[in-house]
């Protein structure tokens, strides 16, 4: 059969090519877990340094459970998308009070934050379930060798995508498998400039003999991107500055920032104009102030004054962690 085909050259490639991450000499489960999380959204060379340095700090899923949401959160800094943090946590807590750690689809699946690709992940690699995993390496891998133009972002793409994974998981190695078209996706089927001249599967490629790997795989055009246009002001005072921490429901929720404002003071300084900031489906553009009065100015309420030399002890998002950069830069 081709599907027989199409694994036993992937599992042959990730033999002699699979990328030698630390996660992958453990089959513990929280280690792989807190891998999955940090690699949603991120590059493996970033995410490799966060992972170490979470494994270091919380060893252990009891010990991640025992710590605060907030030193979570400061560790989590510079990654973004603070949700994975928040859920990675409240995960922990759910773990820790079920006694054990989840071992099934299912049971992985009903952990905050969780969904269909990380539940197959964990319950394949950790456990050796029969579970394939479905991300965007494997959108392009399955589309572009295929030929399938079912948009990846729509119902029917999401489920026919799934339903071809998992005929094509070869029983018993459901594991190397799963890690093998990831990695084959990651290095070989690029999303730009992939190297089909050293593909393994160049000959069975419907994509390359049609001409079509760059347009693979399709997605369905989204929602217009909003823009949203931020002034914030720094303040320093007394060797005091003001920060507040954004409310639950919004974006950053937990995460702190400097007065946001519409009526920036006259004799505050601009350290640097419409700062870009990307969101799903939103821009930011931030305008960052420097004011310094000789007496602490009446504030909305929920901002609270800490000492300027402590502000590194407190979370904030990545656009204040530029604004702060700017600071020091400008400060020194």
């Amino acid at each position: 059969m081709e599907e027989t085909a199409f694994a036993i050259t992937l599992l042959r490639w990730f033999r002699e090519n699979g990328r030698p991450l630390p996660w992958r000499q453990t089959d513990d489960p929280y280690a792989i877990w807190l891998s999955e999380v940090i690699l949603q959204q991120t590059q493996v060379s970033q995410g490799t340094d966060y992972w170490r340095r979470f494994m270091e700090r919380w060893p252990t899923v009891a010990d991640l459970a025992a710590a605060t949401e907030e030193q979570v959160l400061r560790q989590w800094q510079g990654l973004g998308y603070y949700s994975r943090a928040r859920n990675l946590h409240a995960a922990a807590r759910q773990i820790v009070a079920a006694g054990a750690f989840p071992d099934t689809v299912e049971g992985l699946r009903a952990l905050k934050g969780v969904g269909d690709y990380t539940a197959a992940a964990i319950a394949s690699i950790a456990f050796g379930r029969p579970a394939a995993v479905v991300d965007g390496n494997v959108y392009r891998v399955l589309s572009r060798y295929y030929g399938i133009d079912t948009p990846i972002n729509t119902t029917a793409g999401k489920q026919e995508f799934a339903e071809l994974a998992q005929s094509l998981l070869p029983v018993g190695e459901p594991s190397a498998y799963n890690q093998a078209v990831m990695d084959f996706g990651a290095l070989v089927c690029t999303p730009q400039a992939p190297r089909c001249n050293d593909c393994p599967l160049m000959e069975g490629c419907t994509s390359l003999r049609q001409g079509r790997v760059g347009q693979r795989p399709v997605k369905q055009r989204r929602t217009k991107v909003l823009q949203r246009h931020l002034s914030y002001v720094y303040i320093r005072c007394k060797g005091m500055t003001a920060i507040h921490r954004r409310p639950a429901g919004d974006i950053w929720q937990g995460l702190y920032e400097p007065w946001l404002t519409d009526d920036v003071p006259e004799e505050a300084l601009l350290l640097r104009r419409n700062v870009k900031h990307l969101l799903t489906h939103r821009q930011l553009f931030a305008d960052f102030y420097l004011w310094q009065p000789d007496e602490r100015p009446a504030l909305p309420d929920g901002y609270q004054w800490i000492d300027e030399e402590d502000i590194d002890q407190y979370a904030v998002p990545r656009l204040i962690e530029l604004l702060l950069e700017e600071l020091w830069k400008q400060s020194t």
